[in-house]
């Protein structure tokens, strides 16, 4: 059963990241948020549980700075015509997007032979 919860765990963690991705991807072009300023990127991180040694998702914010792009009728732009956008790259994400969906596929794949192998162990 251990190998059940191993595979569950790993898809849940990996849901945060598309969770994670799919936010980045809408606010691409935010340039105003409730906080003030663009929208900023969000990075999805594994860590471990120091009590009970799980993997957990947590989030950060990523810092880097966006892209200024001269356009003076914006309604968001700066007193020199400069808007400032999110630090998103939408290529970065699909990439990233790929990679989790694999993984999360991977899990997926688990999942089911260790369902497939406990079958067959009560078939015994």
């Amino acid at each position: 059963m251990r190998s059940l919860a191993i595979s569950a765990e790993g898809m849940s963690t990996q849901q945060k990241f598309l969770e994670v991705i799919s936010s980045n991807i809408a606010n691409a072009e935010t340039t105003r948020t409730p906080e003030g300023g663009p929208y900023r990127r969000q990075i999805a991180t594994i860590g471990a549980d120091a009590a009970s040694g799980r993997a957990t998702a947590s989030t950060i914010t990523d810092t880097r700075a966006g892209r200024l792009i001269y356009d003076p009728g914006h309604p968001d732009a700066d007193k020199d015509g400069f808007v400032a956008y999110p630090n998103v790259d939408i290529n970065t994400e699909l990439v990233d997007l790929m990679i989790a969906r694999r993984v999360h596929e991977a899990n997926a794949s688990v999942f089911q032979a260790a369902k497939s192998m406990l079958r067959r162990a009560l078939e015994i």
